[in-house]
């Protein structure tokens, strides 16, 4: 199998042998920590001689290490190098903006990034549906962290430290003027019980109890570190769109895998 798509790629203007090479690299780069060849061999598809000669020319390169005793192989500083490089030049928020338009067209809903600012969640990035909600929001707006599904997004994937001092506001917010649209009991421990249960879905979402005649979703773009670079949001007025099983919520949580490094699902609780 891997020979045929090797072929594939040959015929579309690539080189066989260096696609092989870098098959065998990503196939060592997905394994937990040091390995055998056997196992390496086995998992890239190709026989443990033909690994071995592609090994000893990354070694050659410092792409890849060999333990002394158990023979093992690992990713090595030069592999390293390259990666910091590559994180250091992956533009989360710029490359998922300039995505934006795509994700209205496959929803047709509207759709909005927020990233973390001074006074909270803030609105940078707005692409209005063909059939535009009607609402106060736009560029430069914060949006509240227990209330909005962008703010709640920043809940579930940002340091504790960096959102304590704007949920303290809103918790206090929260307990001295319990006739707001708040309508539920936020305490410490709520927030606690909400945050779990955004990781668990991998996505954050509000009804109409807090913006009348609204519903969003809402999910992160993560960095290296499992941590919100921005939250992409998707806003309307039918119920309905934003269903678990829908379309809106599967169609949001792919574009934010395709632009983040990691998984909602595999970052750190």
């Amino acid at each position: 199998m891997l020979d045929k798509k090797a072929k594939t790629a040959g015929v579309s203007g690539g080189i066989q042998s260096v696609d092989i090479a870098l098959h065998l690299v990503r196939e060592l780069a997905r394994c937990d920590g040091p390995v055998t060849l056997s196992d390496l061999a086995r998992r890239a598809g190709m026989p443990p001689s033909k690994a071995h000669r592609y090994l000893a020319s990354f070694i050659a390169a410092g792409l890849v290490v060999q333990a002394g005793r158990s023979g093992k192989y690992d990713l090595g500083p030069a592999a390293m190098d390259i990666g910091l490089a590559a994180l250091a030049r992956h533009d989360f928020v710029n490359r998922s903006a300039d995505s934006l338009p795509e994700l209205r067209d496959a929803t047709g809903m509207t759709a909005l990034l927020s990233v973390w600012g001074t006074d909270g969640a803030t609105v940078v990035r707005w692409e209005r549906a063909p059939a535009p909600v009607i609402t106060s929001m736009g560029l430069g707006t914060t949006l509240p962290l227990l209330t909005s599904a962008s703010g709640r997004v920043f809940i579930g994937w940002s340091p504790p430290g960096a959102i304590r001092e704007r949920l303290a506001k809103e918790l206090e917010l929260a307990k001295s003027n319990p006739t707001l649209a708040y309508r539920e009991d936020f305490n410490e421990t709520s927030v606690l019980a909400l945050r779990e249960s955004i990781r668990a879905t991998g996505y954050a979402s509000v009804d109409g109890r807090f913006i009348p005649g609204l519903v969003a979703i809402a999910a992160p773009v993560l960095d290296w570190q499992g941590e919100a670079q921005c939250a992409i949001t998707l806003i309307g007025t039918d119920p309905a769109s934003v269903q678990p099983d829908g379309k809106a919520v599967s169609t949001l949580l792919d574009f934010c895998q395709r632009h983040s490094v990691s998984s909602p699902a595999k970052s750190s609780v």
